[in-house]
């Protein structure tokens, strides 16, 4: 499983609105392309999808921007991929056409890795990447001392 530059750049934009979830103040799509480096065009796109699966909210006028729908906690990996790219818990799916015995061994194998990846992505949440990350901020000053 390989991570899209469009889920990569969503996953960037979510943990900088989640480092400022307490302010309650909404961020502006300049600021937060400044701060991850993501092109504004194609973020404004993002944030539009992801504002559609409810995990974003927008508010406009001069004060306007983006913010969270819920704490950072109660949003999980997979739950911002599947907004993006249309993950589904039932991996499994039945096929009329009869396979062969090689075909279905090959897909038995590919579910148990979808679900296994699945699991995962369901565990973590924004406040678990904003935790990881801070803890790496902090080793890295320690580096430097």
């Amino acid at each position: 499983m390989e991570l899209s530059c469009k889920c990569e750049y969503a996953i960037l934009a979510l943990l900088e609105m989640a480092a400022h979830y307490e302010s309650g103040e909404p961020l502006q799509i300049r600021q937060i392309a400044a701060q991850q480096n993501i092109p504004d065009r194609y973020l404004e796109q993002l944030l539009a999808t992801l504002r559609r699966g409810g995990i974003v909210k927008s508010q406009r006028g001069s004060k306007g921007g983006y913010f969270l729908t819920r704490e950072p906690r109660k949003i999980t990996l997979f739950e911002i991929l599947g907004c993006l790219e249309g993950l589904d818990v039932e991996t499994c799916k039945e096929n009329i056409n009869p396979k062969t015995v090689d075909s279905s061994v090959v897909e038995e194998i590919w579910q148990e890795a979808s679900q296994a990846a699945n699991k995962v992505l369901q565990k973590y949440t924004l406040q678990d990447l904003c935790e990881k990350r801070d803890s790496r901020r902090r080793l890295d000053i320690m580096y430097y001392i």
